[in-house]
């Protein structure tokens, strides 16, 4: 077996423990509201700042991977977010959970994101990218479902606190398997990428990788399509993260539905977005990606405008019919997306839709702390379900008005028009080299 199959495993392992981090937050609204008193607006914005940080971290933790190399980055993220969440077991005041959820673990949850697992595809292999990535993604949503059941009846049966003491120990397990099996590069250990024809030596630190992310961030917020792309993803964000994800279950519990079931037709999204994801590529690869986007935006909203109608205090048909709809349809704004980026910004494709799923993490903080505020107010969800099923219609029409660009891949990413004044500008202060 090549020693790639060992890597991707490793990484595998722990995005899978990543996802328990992320499970636990909508499972401690109510057992904090009961025992502290904080007000659900308190709680949701400690979440908020998690997802925030998730977010506006990601962009720069493959920067942090190219100048410390993966194993030291992945190690002491796995760490912090240990640390952030066994030190909340102590805690007395708010601040706290906003220190310690909110802060030391969005940021190492933020340094395990997409950079880690396209990290680790783009240096071990060559050949089976496509597979590798799809297994890494579907990680997330396999230990969604592996956490968020166990989690759920930890926090019913013996309270939060050892919910979270389990969420550090797994993430503190995983810390000796990516120090003894993961290494930075193939070069490390003699080898070459899986399914390269020769080997490749490894490259060297690359300490302007943080100031190239934040020019190409320059240079593509002076385009439109960036600005639209990075709205319908914020909007994205805040429909499922920041609402489903945090809000779900306590909104369930409202309707008497007992927080175990809640969470396991939360944890039921997580298998059904692994097989809209992979219809999304499929589809991408076919239809307009513009056109694929308005669509999914447009279901996604009116489930959500349903829902309230179907929240009761036991499972049936129609609810179960919500979570397959809406789980098909839980990530399947990704690969047009991406696509979309690709379209726009050429070779700058990737870092974009670095800074794009970090709006898609503001979004998701911005409705996961709105969420907490309108359940104090109003006493119920309602509002912020019908709000978030109009915010998707937005984003419906959003994508559609992003125009086609089929010669932006070779322009080295700035996404203007050819002879606009932008592009007239930009030309005349830095001339492009021709390829």
């Amino acid at each position: 077996m090549h020693r790639a199959w060992i890597v991707a495993a490793v990484t595998f392992v722990t995005v899978i423990g990543a996802a328990a981090f992320a499970s636990l937050p909508g499972l401690l609204i109510e057992p904090l509201h009961s025992e502290f008193a904080w007000s659900r607006g308190t709680i949701g914005f400690a979440v908020s700042v998690n997802l925030a940080l998730y977010g506006l971290t990601a962009p720069f933790a493959a920067a942090l991977m190219d100048r410390f190399g993966i194993r030291r980055v992945v190690a002491v993220a796995l760490t912090l977010i240990s640390a952030g969440s066994v030190l909340t077991v102590w805690m007395t005041a708010a601040w706290q959970l906003v220190l310690y959820w909110g802060i030391l673990v969005g940021l190492g949850s933020g340094s395990m994101a997409l950079a880690f697992a396209a990290t680790v595809t783009n240096r071990w292999f060559v050949a089976r990218r496509g597979l590798v990535t799809g297994i890494l993604t579907a990680a997330g949503a396999s230990g969604q479902l592996v956490f968020l059941p166990l989690l759920s009846w930890l926090v019913e049966r013996h309270g939060w606190r050892p919910a979270a003491i389990t969420v550090a120990l797994a993430a503190l397990a995983v810390v000796p398997l990516v120090w003894l099996l993961l290494r930075d590069h193939p070069a490390d250990v003699g080898l070459p990428p899986y399914g390269a024809p020769a080997f490749v030596p490894k490259p060297a630190p690359v300490p302007g990788a943080a100031r190239r992310a934040l020019s190409v961030l320059a240079r593509a917020a002076r385009t439109g399509p960036f600005w639209l792309l990075a709205g319908t993803f914020a909007i994205c964000g805040a429909s499922t993260n920041g609402l489903v994800k945090t809000h779900f279950v306590p909104a369930a519990h409202d309707h008497g539905m007992p927080i175990t079931a809640a969470a396991s037709l939360l944890a039921v999204i997580g298998v059904f977005d692994v097989v809209g994801t992979i219809a999304s590529g499929w589809f991408t690869d076919r239809f307009d990606a513009r056109r694929l986007l308005a669509v999914y935006y447009a279901l996604r909203g009116v489930s959500l405008l349903f829902l309230p109608m179907l929240l009761a205090p036991s499972v049936h048909p129609p609810m179960v019919f919500f979570i397959v709809f809406y789980g098909l349809d839980w990530v399947a704004t990704v690969p047009p997306t991406v696509a979309l980026c690709r379209e726009h910004y050429g070779d700058d494709s990737a870092i974009v839709f670095g800074w794009v799923l970090a709006s898609h993490q503001v979004g998701a903080a911005v409705i996961a702390f709105a969420g907490g505020v309108a359940r104090d107010v109003f006493g119920s969800y309602d509002v912020v379900w019908y709000a978030s099923g109009a915010l998707c219609a937005v984003a419906a029409v959003m994508a559609l008005v992003i125009r086609r660009r089929a010669a932006a891949g070779g322009r080295g990413g700035s996404g203007t028009d050819p002879g606009s004044p932008v592009e007239r500008l930009a030309s005349a202060v830095e001339p492009r080299p021709e390829r």
